[in-house]
């Protein structure tokens, strides 16, 4: 049998589409009840895990202070989680507030984030924010720090977006490419108005295997130039938008509109476009405007000794001990500056030039006291 045909039955047993999942979670019985673990959010956790891990190789590699990455980690990821859930919120009103926000959404929604809806750009602006707090509580630069974890970012929203595949949610248009996504039809977010078996666009695993591709484009860029300064992060933050723009325009979910210039299209696919020319502008800003004294290598905040490394010794500041009895016969040390040191020694011996008779007298009365105590012992 020939290759092609061996092909064609190999392909010939894979589905023809997607299947729509049958697993979004599972239930843990408690003394008080349940607790409800959802898919969606062991993806999100998974992609944190997978984000801190790959950062975590990459920050050693730069010289950080040991633990700092952790340290930092408990102030960016809350702030990430709150930012993304405000984001979302804000740009898919309806669910929460009602048309038009006319008051007849439900505002306890806003609280189940297992049920989907983090926005990347809220998640990432206050993500920024915590670890701007941690960084400055560690010593270490904010630029060093977000140019270690770009990869892990794209790593993070590669995993975290198959959540969106669990919940049946954000797919797009319908399509017959043999790789469409089946959707429940009993399940509430399948659209009006389509046939059952209606197949639509997979843009979970888009973004995700564009994810998956920026992250070996990233490291190989970094690795090839050493990019400092957060410029490896502005990097990131164009090529992730430059997906986002054609992903999230095949969508179909509600979201909002926003018109300009005549077209009228979804607020992400305008917050898209916007964070690109940014982060393009900001981008080159800095590599025509770089340092060459090597000072954007290190990772420490200028003046900033990290925990845990000791400060130089007395010795190794030129400032040398000096010990000496005192009156109770223990060991007394003083640091005392070398030149005065050295002052006093030379003092000292032009009296002993100048006045030799003092000193002898001086030795004869210090003999006659230690003969006294020894008479009264």
């Amino acid at each position: 049998m020939s290759t092609f045909a061996l092909a064609g039955q190999a392909l010939s047993v894979l589905p023809a589409s997607i299947p729509s999942p049958t697993w979004s979670g599972f239930e843990i019985p408690l003394p008080w009840g349940q607790l409800s673990i959802r898919a969606y959010a062991l993806c999100i956790l998974l992609g944190i895990i997978a984000a801190l891990w790959l950062t975590s190789v990459r920050w050693k590699k730069r010289g950080a202070p040991e633990g700092s990455l952790w340290d930092i980690a408990i102030w960016a990821i809350p702030f990430g989680i709150v930012g993304g859930r405000l984001y979302h919120v804000f740009s898919s009103p309806e669910a929460y507030f009602g048309p038009g926000f006319n008051g007849t959404g439900d505002l306890s929604k806003i609280f189940r984030i297992w049920e989907g809806g983090l926005g990347i750009w809220g998640a990432v602006l206050l993500g920024v924010v915590g670890a701007w707090i941690g960084c400055r509580r560690a010593g270490v630069k904010i630029t060093a720090l977000i140019d270690a974890a770009a990869p892990g970012l794209l790593l993070a929203q590669a995993i975290g977006r198959w959540g969106n595949y669990f919940n049946q949610e954000l797919f797009g248009a319908p399509t017959t490419l043999p790789w469409g996504l089946q959707v429940d039809p009993n399940n509430p977010n399948f659209p009006t108005g389509y046939a059952a078996d209606t197949l639509f666009q997979p843009t979970f695993l888009y973004e995700s295997l564009w994810n998956l591709v920026g992250v070996l484009i990233l490291l190989l860029i970094d690795r090839r130039f050493q990019l400092r300064r957060g410029r490896l992060f502005w990097l990131y933050a164009m090529y992730y938008t430059l997906g986002r723009v054609w992903i999230e325009a095949l969508r179909i979910d509600t979201a909002e509109q926003i018109t300009f210039f005549g077209i009228t299209t979804r607020l992400n696919v305008w917050t898209s476009i916007l964070v690109f020319l940014v982060a393009l502008v900001v981008f080159l800003v800095l590599s025509f405007t770089g340092r060459k004294d090597g000072s954007e290598d290190s990772v420490l905040l200028p003046g900033r000794v990290p925990a845990g490394v000791a400060a130089e010794p007395a010795e190794a500041a030129g400032e040398p001990e000096l010990s000496e009895l005192d009156a109770s016969g223990e060991t007394r040390v003083q640091n005392v500056d070398k030149a005065s040191h050295d002052a006093v020694e030379d003092s000292a011996r032009g009296n002993l030039a100048d006045n030799p008779s003092e000193v002898q007298t001086s030795a004869e009365t210090e003999a006659g006291k230690q003969a006294g105590s020894t008479d009264r012992l």
